[in-house]
């Protein structure tokens, strides 16, 4: 099996030398990076196809073929690690990310036991979910009360008189029944079900392999129900089983449309991938929802909607959707927009290689939602000379807004919620 990790953004050599890949390894990984919904029209959203090379772009995850997979993850800086101690701490820090963005808990026991530097992003959600399944499973499975209609020789629950007199009229041996069983056959055991079946397909790990194979034991008895055909929405959590939501929203990431299996160019696949720039932003709204429990401000995220134009007949065109607003009633006091990408740490670059165009969909922000705090938000990175925070704030020219550009070190875990409530209340003088 060839295996491979990259940071984002880096490259990946194919060939015939001693620290390439071959190329057969290279065509199967980029057939199947170019089949999944981020590839995009070009198919190159995921991976850049080169002559000689493959280069990651701004999406992080796991892609495998027959033989091969290739793990790339974010870039984010520990300075004081290399190797492979900083690719276990940055998978650490995804799986931190992850589980923030998607309502997961993951208990600080479970994360010590993983294996951070040797198991890829993939093998440690399996193995999350697989662990946290068997201690649910042992104590016991949720079971409800479903309702069965049958014809019986004998009553059972209560008497369907239609039917009785309808359809067996002329055969009064048999009694219409509607009656009640408690059953593990429910939809969100069937779930589990199918969560198993297709991990245990692609774990490589032994101890992920041993543990789905137990499950998958313990399932034996509940239907067999294709994903695409699971109701989601027909399952009922309330306090008696309560305990299932974490798994479910661990299943939902496993069986839904983030992973793919992929046939292409002749081969079977699969990808687990995640946008960074829309992980990032996710993540930053829901630890600020957080950081700001105890105040009067409220995080909207992908909220307002506010139209940029409208027609001689009034219909809206080019509709806004700011990634965070903080809002205080209905009062819109700070739009934050999100980046992931690194702004330029040099001291003679007063725009700090930030886009003009991210410029000016922030000043359409402030108009249009009357707000005079405008910030773009970044990671901060080792190169960046100076601490994390707000680095810059300008007044845009005629009007009261200011537009401040400001880093967060995700690779800093302590004390992350009130780092980024300073952030919302520094306030630019002048």
């Amino acid at each position: 099996m060839i295996r491979r990790t990259i940071l984002e953004w880096e490259a990946i050599r194919y060939g015939g030398g001693a620290d390439e890949i071959p190329a057969y390894a290279a065509d199967r990984i980029a057939a199947i990076a170019a089949a999944t919904p981020l590839a995009g029209r070009g198919g190159n959203g995921v991976l850049e196809h080169g002559r000689n090379r493959l280069r990651a772009r701004g999406v992080v995850g796991v892609i495998a073929a027959d033989g091969c997979a290739l793990e790339i993850l974010p870039k984010i800086d520990f300075p004081t690690e290399d190797g492979a101690e900083m690719t276990g701490r940055i998978r650490r820090r995804l799986v931190h990310m992850l589980a923030v963005a998607l309502d997961l808990e993951i208990d600080a026991g479970q994360i010590t036991t993983l294996d951070w530097q040797r198991e890829t992003l993939l093998e440690i959600l399996i193995r999350l979910f697989s662990e946290k399944l068997f201690d649910a499973v042992r104590q016991g499975m949720p079971r409800r009360y479903v309702e069965h209609t049958d014809d019986l020789p004998v009553l059972r629950g209560r008497l369907d008189v239609t039917r009785q007199f309808t359809v067996l009229a002329a055969e009064p041996s048999r009694l219409a029944c509607h009656y009640d069983t408690l059953t593990a056959d429910i939809v969100l055991n069937r779930i589990m079900k199918a969560a198993v079946a297709r991990l245990a397909r692609i774990a490589r790990t032994g101890d992920n392999q041993r543990r789905l194979h137990e499950l998958a034991f313990a399932y034996s008895d509940i239907a067999d129900v294709p994903i695409a055909a699971l109701r989601w929405n027909e399952v009922v959590l309330d306090r008696t089983n309560s305990r299932w939501r974490e798994l479910l929203n661990l299943a939902r990431l496993l069986l839904g449309e983030r992973f793919q299996t992929t046939s292409a160019g002749g081969n079977d696949g699969f990808s687990l991938l995640f946008e960074m720039n829309t992980l990032f932003e996710e993540y930053i709204a829901r630890m600020l929802k957080r950081a700001l429990v105890d105040t009067d401000l409220r995080v909207v995220s992908q909220g307002g909607r506010l139209y940029c134009l409208e027609t001689s007949d009034r219909r809206g065109l080019f509709q806004t959707r700011p990634d965070i607003l903080l809002k205080r009633g209905n009062e819109v006091v700070q739009i934050i927009d999100t980046k992931w990408k690194r702004i330029a740490s040099r001291i003679d670059d007063p725009k700090q290689g930030i886009s003009q165009g991210d410029v000016y969909q922030m000043m359409a922000y402030g108009q249009l939602y009357k707000c005079d705090r405008l910030t773009l938000l970044y990671p901060h990175h080792a190169a960046f000379m100076r601490g994390e925070g707000v680095h810059v704030a300008h007044r845009v020219t005629g009007g009261g807004h200011w537009l401040e550009t400001a880093t967060i070190d995700v690779a800093r875990n302590e004390m992350f919620r009130e780092r980024l409530r300073e952030m919302v209340e520094f306030r630019p003088q002048g």
